[in-house]
């Protein structure tokens, strides 16, 4: 039974075709003996950009989603995206939905041995990227906080504070002091955590 194939073309800009692309493509096809059963275009759209603003990725990504495909043909790796980062988001989606991927200009088929093999190293230094990423990002965070950045929803002024404390030994309630105050429920519940238990008598 012959593959259920898609083709994706895509070219930056308006004054570019995808005629060249999809004539290989069809070419291969024809000499592999696939079914080609969808071509998706992205026409005078940026590899730089995401999903969400190239439809013909979108398309493509929901077709094998589905188990519409079995391979997708692409004339080069740089007509997927043009970010290391989308690069690995759309290697996972064709890991995740056992998808096959032949780019015609890097020679890679992971119908094959070979290209399956290829796949799998590419699927490491996918996790390579992602954990020094994270590195970075720690790195980057105890840095900011070596400086005294201070990180999450800022902290109230030591007057609301106060205003706080004097309003919950009167006894009045968390959610009246939140709204009169116009600060979050959280914050009162905070401030007042830190006075003595005999000393609050008001319910919230």
């Amino acid at each position: 039974m012959s593959k259920r194939v898609a083709l994706y073309l895509r070219v930056s800009t308006s004054e570019q075709t995808t005629k060249n692309q999809r004539r290989e493509l069809m070419t291969v096809a024809k000499r592999q003996g696939w079914n080609v059963i969808h071509v998706f275009e992205d026409a005078g759209v940026s590899g730089a950009k995401g999903r969400d603003q190239r439809p013909g990725l979108d398309a493509m990504i929901k077709c094998m989603t589905k188990g519409q495909v079995d391979l997708v043909a692409v004339w080069s790796v740089d007509r997927l995206g043009r970010s290391l980062q989308d690069l690995i988001s759309l290697l996972e989606e064709f890991r995740a939905t056992t998808t096959g991927l032949y780019l015609h200009q890097q020679g890679l088929d992971t119908t094959t041995p070979a290209g399956r093999a290829m796949f799998q190293f590419m699927g490491i230094f996918a996790e390579f990227e992602r954990a020094m990423m994270r590195e970075r990002i720690k790195a980057g965070l105890a840095r900011a906080r070596a400086e005294g950045k201070v990180f999450g929803r800022p902290r109230v002024s030591e007057k609301v504070e106060a205003a706080i404390r004097a309003a919950r030994r009167k006894g009045t309630g968390i959610r009246r002091i939140a709204r009169e105050l116009g600060v979050g429920v959280s914050t009162v519940q905070r401030v007042t955590g830190k006075l003595p238990v005999g000393r609050m008598t008001g319910r919230t």
